[in-house]
């Protein structure tokens, strides 16, 4: 074993041989720690360094490549973290757009849904309106029936009234062919003015009661009505002068002898034919105007009814429209918020995974910054560990 001569044998102690240090010699896997004690210290204090001098001065590229791969591998770093913040903001941005489509979409659906509540006490009104149109409707309806009867119960009486006359017309002229048979003309005379008495009675009878139907019945105005109601009440009152007149002929006939009061009989019986038939023609037109205004009535009240039956069907048909209206929008609502709450349980359970997912990203992050520092801290001690020692020659 020889020991080394110039700078490297001035550098050791005194008595200590380069051999003995050189743990790439004879004595090869003997290290420092093969010395006795204090040798290895020696070894750390004098050796390395001297070594490593020698070793950067004959490899002068060692630093260049070891600052280059340094700069590689913090490239590599970079860009990977580069992409993934890439990544990271393009998944908030989308996850940012997402919240705010669904808040648009939300507040949409909250906006319609206020927009409904504000119009839903105008329905209502309108739906309570509706009804209480139907119950005028039906109030009226029942009205109309009720006077369709009363219109026919005055038909039926006025047609008992044109019997009636008929039939006292038939009962005179059998008793005026009794008496004429008898030829007791002063009685027949008599007989003839009673009965003449009470034709007129009978007759001014009906005509005030026409004339109490007609002021009775103020619903139904018109100029035909107001003519009908005039000549009823200027028949009743001819009626009542010929009855008066009557009352006093029949006074007449005590001071008339026999033979007078026949001549009397023919010529009151000719007086009373023209006057029988020109109060029958006066009557039949006032029953023929009256029947013609009960008809009118009766027509207008059969128009009115129809067309009260043809409202409360349309109105029954907008209430039912208007109720299932009203269930459909229930069930949408419904079904929405149905929609909705599984809409946010999903985004609860999308935003957990999110939150997982970049605590797994933060964890990620801090174990490549550890690897970056332990590979920067190895880059740093590389320079002086890196590469195996040569051996002294």
């Amino acid at each position: 074993m020889s020991c080394p001569s110039g700078a490297a044998k001035d550098a050791l102690p005194n008595g200590v041989c380069s051999a003995a240090l050189n743990p790439c010699g004879p004595r090869r896997g003997l290290g420092c720690s093969a010395l006795p004690y204090p040798y290895p210290a020696l070894c750390s204090q004098f050796t390395e360094p001297p070594l490593q001098e020698r070793w950067n001065k004959n490899n002068a590229e060692l630093p260049e490549a070891e600052s280059e791969l340094h700069r590689k591998h913090m490239k590599e770093a970079w860009g990977d973290q580069l992409t993934q913040q890439t990544t990271e903001e393009a998944a908030k941005l989308g996850e940012k757009k997402r919240y705010e489509n669904e808040y648009k979409t939300t507040r949409g659906e909250a906006l319609e849904r206020r927009s409904q509540e504000e119009e839903k006490p105008q329905l209502e009104e309108t739906l309570l309106q509706q009804i209480e149109e139907l119950k005028l409707q039906e109030t009226k309806a029942t009205k109309l029936k009720k006077e369709q009867e009363n219109l026919l119960k005055q038909q039926w009486e006025l047609e008992n009234l044109e019997e009636e006359r008929k039939q006292m017309e038939e009962q005179r002229r059998k008793k005026e062919l009794g008496r004429f048979l008898k030829h007791q003309c002063d009685v027949q005379l008599r007989r003839r003015v009673q009965q003449v008495q009470e034709e007129l009675e009978t007759d001014r009878q009906i005509l005030s009661t026409l004339l109490e139907k007609e002021e009775e019945d103020q619903s139904w105005q018109s100029p035909r009505r107001g003519r009908a109601v005039a000549d009823v009440a200027w028949m009743k009152k001819v009626i009542e002068e010929q009855l008066q007149l009557e009352k006093e002929r029949e006074a007449e006939l005590e001071t008339i002898f026999r033979e007078e009061a026949r001549k009397m009989w023919e010529k009151r019986e000719e007086e009373w034919e023209r006057e029988k038939v020109a109060r029958d023609r006066l009557m039949s037109e006032v029953l023929a105007g009256r029947q013609r205004q009960i008809q009118e009535k009766m027509e207008l009240n059969r128009r009115a009814q129809e067309e009260s039956i043809k409202y409360r069907e349309q109105l029954i048909k907008e209430l039912e429209e208007a109720k299932e209206g009203t269930r459909q929008e229930k069930e949408q609502e419904e079904e929405q918020q149905r929609a909705h709450r599984r809409e946010l349980q999903a985004q609860g359970t999308e935003h957990s995974l999110g939150e997982e997912q970049q605590q797994q990203e933060g964890s990620a992050r801090q174990h490549l910054e550890e690897l970056e520092q332990q590979e920067a801290k190895q880059g740093w001690h590389s320079r002086f560990y890196s590469y195996p020692r040569a051996a002294w020659t």
